[in-house]
């Protein structure tokens, strides 16, 4: 297992084939002002991608790009509302189709309210995950060892809870009903950025 790190674009062939685990760092939530930092990625192959993004980018990543906007490859997240505001935003790519743990995780683990990608790696994996470097400064001029793993690390796992996830989406018979769910994700990522995000326009108020 091996963290490459990049700057500014995803090098060519980097990849292997089929779906990938993709996650962000940013400078805080609120995506229009908090700049987009990192883009991590896995092809579940062990290894993990970041391309780090410096404070004046013009964010022209044309490998990158491709990769994010593929009709054919999945895109795993976890919590992709949050993930693909921020790439259609600064990247200005639609990161479709896409699988997020968060949802499958709501719509199958019923008996907790507990839906943190943590959580989820130690129940569905067995296996550990720090987030102290969650709130960490990722616009600094240097990512250091801990920043790297802890970013690398928000998509090492992906994959496998993914084919758990569909799993147990498929026992509950909510497949249909989620891929719906994942089907409309980058339209609530445009609402959000087109000004709508707290509020349900489906409510009757």
């Amino acid at each position: 297992m091996a963290i490459y790190f990049h700057e500014e674009d995803l090098p060519e062939g980097a990849l292997g084939e089929g779906s990938i685990a993709v996650d962000t760092e940013t400078m805080g939530l609120i995506t229009h002002r908090d700049r987009l930092c990192v883009v991590q990625l896995s092809d579940g192959s062990g290894n993990e991608h970041l391309v780090r993004f410096g404070p004046n980018s013009s964010y022209d990543a044309p490998n990158l790009k491709a990769v994010l906007g593929d009709p054919n490859r999945l895109k795993l997240f976890h919590y992709a509302r949050f993930d693909l505001a921020a790439i259609e935003h600064y990247l200005g790519v639609t990161a479709a189709p896409v699988f997020c743990t968060k949802i499958a995780s709501k719509l199958t683990r019923t008996y907790t309210d507990r839906h943190g990608l943590k959580m989820l790696v130690e129940e569905l994996l067995g296996e550990s995950l720090s987030k102290v470097q969650q709130s960490s400064d990722w616009g600094g001029p240097v990512l250091n060892d801990a920043q790297r793993d802890y970013a690398a690390s928000d998509v090492r796992f992906l994959h496998r809870l993914q084919a758990e996830l569909v799993k147990r989406l498929e026992r509950e018979g909510r497949m249909e009903i989620a891929q719906a769910c994942f089907d409309f994700l980058p339209t609530r990522a445009r609402l959000d950025l087109a000004g709508w995000p707290d509020r349900d326009i489906f409510s009757h108020e």
